[in-house]
């Protein structure tokens, strides 16, 4: 592997990823390197300023947030702050790039995540790449695209009107034997411009790449382990290190031996106050190396747990924020004949990735360059700037493929860790956790608990919506129906809460809060739909009025081929609607149940998404689909146990994610939406996991199950 500043792919990888020099902080530089082609410097202003007021995105330039640079050679280079970890941007966004530019897509590149060479980004993280970034990166593209049109009316002697771009092309429609490649536009002197009229973006009935099926490009790289991730990433003298860590959060550390340690052939020692580290060449002897020494902590004692967490969380809870609401709860509660009181309860939940964090870190003449595994480069950039005592601009942080984040690898510990100790040895230095450290300095999605007071009259209509929700959060709270007396509060808005609130850090965990707000709203929906001796999907349809969720059910249902019936039918089926990331989900799952053991066997599940228009199918069905996947983890099975700050899940042999062998058949529906801009497409089907599971359960034995996961322990006592 290099040692200067040249991103550390293979050559075999240029399909996927080019990679421009480091050392370009600034235009002029930029131009100066790539005297021989064209670089387009795009200026977003009305769109730039609505981003920001809609997805809070601050920090980025003023005067671009992306640019293109075309090679003489015709290929050309999208760069983008986002980042690689699963959700397949590498593809999607250079169809995007692609339509727009009308350029081949075999002949775009992509550079992500890279803080030297792209655009600041705020993070890859709610759904936002594709509605967020996107239109800014398709205006980046055509705006390119005229400034070639231009370029190539100077060229020909033609008209603009005549000229007609296409595969990378310019060519005079009346004589199509006059063209100009834009790989020769690129030779000469640089030009930067802009246009002085904006070009609109591209209909839906325009596109050539984007709407169509594309394999990942990533794909094979993955399935043949030529994928580089953080902890693959090599470098001359580099070492490994091992880091001392307490055994529960809250524990200060009272006394340290490093003899022991220090007596390891090879072996450096850093101790900067409570940071004490072991360092060799070989991970295994700083592994071993560390267990020789002798630490006493301070553990304090431990008040709650998983099995008392809940009610140290009503005692804790602040007052909340009124969320949404309508009409008058009095008059609400006066025309119920039936009222349905229920309370929900939500435990931790680890994001549990593939790939653990990772880093390594470079300092190179007076530079600190760190591979890292993160979801916010620009944001691990800075503290590790402020970590070392270096300017940001003397840090740069790359961002290799990403193993799985989930809104869990934001923290950036361990590449602050890594630049410490390269600072300290100077060396470079690679950190990477072991799985226990994985699960324990995780942060966990948070334990949560949701009240609701709901009421229907004498013909079934719904009349009265009380929802109150502690600690999970506020998305995906409000409901979606025509309920006309009704408030939600958030107790708080957000997830974290105040000091003393959890044992430990919690933080974002794919849809935050949603997955556990649609599991309590659409399991009290059922509860009322059986009272009212109705079947779950009519139940719905009659107290909908959104167009949107009412076919993104009714697709669902026809699909499935559902059956109308009150719940419970002992058939094992199950519904539940959501919204999140402004893409509509439906799905409907089938369950047996052993009435003998508790335990859940999912046998289908069909889940109905529409999320405006889809950029890349085939993707947004593998997006679904693991959605599916994951969600069935924290529905039935995944949950931290602890006994204060001490984890006691610190490995998958406890911590039980869903297996492949397990998994039901998985069906999914993307309806089109063409009307509908770009929508998320990474969170919304995970969010109605929980709840549909629970459904089916419930139309399956009778039993209302009222806490996830829905472990075969829960499930038995529930039955009971």
């Amino acid at each position: 592997m290099n040692t200067n500043n040249d991103l550390p792919l293979d050559s075999q990888e240029n399909d996927r990823v080019r990679a421009l020099p480091a050392d370009l902080h600034s235009r002029r530089e930029f131009l100066k390197r790539f005297g021989g082609g064209i670089v387009v410097f795009v200026g977003f202003g009305g769109k730039l300023a609505e981003a920001d007021a809609r997805f809070g995105q601050r920090g980025v330039p003023n005067d671009f947030n992306a640019f293109l640079r075309i090679a003489e050679d015709g290929r050309v280079s999208c760069l983008t702050g986002k980042i690689e970890m699963g959700q397949g941007p590498i593809t999607s966004l250079v169809q995007m790039l692609a339509d727009e530019l009308d350029a081949p897509y075999e002949k775009v590149d992509i550079i992500m995540g890279d803080t030297d060479l792209c655009p600041w980004d705020m993070g890859t993280w709610g759904s936002l790449t594709t509605r967020a970034f996107g239109p800014l990166l398709r205006a980046a593209a055509a705006e390119a695209r005229g400034v070639l049109l231009e370029l190539a009316s100077e060229t020909l002697g033609v008209p603009i009107s005549r000229l007609q771009a296409k595969d990378g092309v310019i060519f005079d429609r009346k004589n199509q034997k006059k063209r100009v490649t834009y790989g020769a536009l690129a030779k000469g002197k640089p030009i930067a411009r802009h246009l002085t009229v904006k070009p609109e973006l591209k209909n839906v009935s325009e596109f050539r790449i984007m709407g169509q099926p594309k394999l990942r490009r990533d794909a094979l790289e993955k399935v043949t382990g030529k994928a580089k991730y953080a902890a693959d990433i090599r470098l001359p003298g580099m070492l490994y290190a091992s880091i001392l860590r307490p055994p529960a959060h809250g524990a200060k550390l009272k006394h340290i031996d490093t003899s022991g340690a220090r007596k390891v052939a090879g072996v450096t020692v850093v101790e900067d106050g409570n940071f004490i580290a072991v360092l060799h060449e070989l991970p295994d002897v700083a592994q071993e190396a560390l267990g020789r020494m002798k630490a006493k902590f301070d553990v304090p004692r431990a008040p709650v747990t998983d099995e008392n967490i809940h009610e140290h969380l009503i005692q804790v809870a602040p007052r909340g924020d009124v969320a949404a609401g309508g009409g008058n709860l009095a008059k609400g509660r006066k025309l119920a004949t039936r009222t349905f009181e229920t309370t929900f309860f939500d435990g931790y939940v680890a994001h549990a990735p593939i790939e653990t964090h990772a880093a390594l870190a470079n300092i190179e003449a007076g530079k600190c360059t760190v591979w890292a595994s993160t979801q916010n480069p620009f944001g691990a950039r800075d503290q590790i700037a402020r970590a070392i005592g270096f300017p940001g601009e003397r840090v740069r942080v790359i961002t290799p493929f990403v193993g799985g984040g989930f809104g869990g690898k934001t923290g950036n510990l361990q590449a602050v860790e890594a630049a410490r100790l390269a600072k300290a040895v100077g060396r470079p230095v690679q950190v990477m956790r072991t799985r226990e450290e994985e699960f324990f300095y995780d942060t966990f999605r948070p334990a949560a608990i949701v009240k609701i007071r709901s009421g229907i009259d004498d013909s079934g209509r719904m009349t009265l919506w009380e929802y109150e929700v502690l600690f999970a959060g506020q998305r995906g709270s409000e409901h979606f129906y025509n309920i006309p007396h009704h408030r939600t509060t958030a107790r708080p808005r957000g997830w974290r809460g105040g000091r003393g609130t959890h044992p430990f850090a919690t933080g974002a965990w794919r849809a935050p809060a949603n997955n556990t707000n649609t599991f309590a709203r659409e399991s009290q929906i059922d509860i009322m739909a059986t009272a009212a001796g109705m079947d779950p999907v009519e139940f719905r349809l009659k107290h909908l009025g959104d167009p949107r969720m009412i076919r993104v059910l009714r697709a669902a249902a026809k699909r499935f081929g559902w059956t109308p019936a009150k719940s419970p039918s002992k058939r094992g089926l199950g519904v539940a609607c959501g919204i999140d990331a402004g893409t509509y989900v439906a799905a409907i799952a089938e369950v047996t149940v052993d009435a003998r053991t508790g335990e859940v066997e999912v046998r289908r599940v069909l889940c109905a998404q529409e999320m405006g228009i889809v950029i890349n199918p085939q993707g947004a069905t593998i997006q679904m689909e693991g959605c599916i996947t994951m969600g069935l983890g924290y529905a039935l099975s995944e949950e931290i146990h602890f006994k204060g700050g001490q984890i006691l899940d610190m490995n998958f042999k406890h911590y039980e994610i869903p297996r492949f062998s397990r998994l039901p058949k998985i069906e999914t529906v993307i309806l089109e939406a063409n009307d509908i801009s770009p929508q998320g497409g990474g969170e919304p089907t995970i969010v109605v996991m929980g709840a549909v599971i629970a459904n089916a359960i419930h139309d399956a034995t009778g039993a209302r199950l009222r806490r996830m996961p829905m472990t075969p322990a829960r499930v038995k006592a529930a039955m009971r």
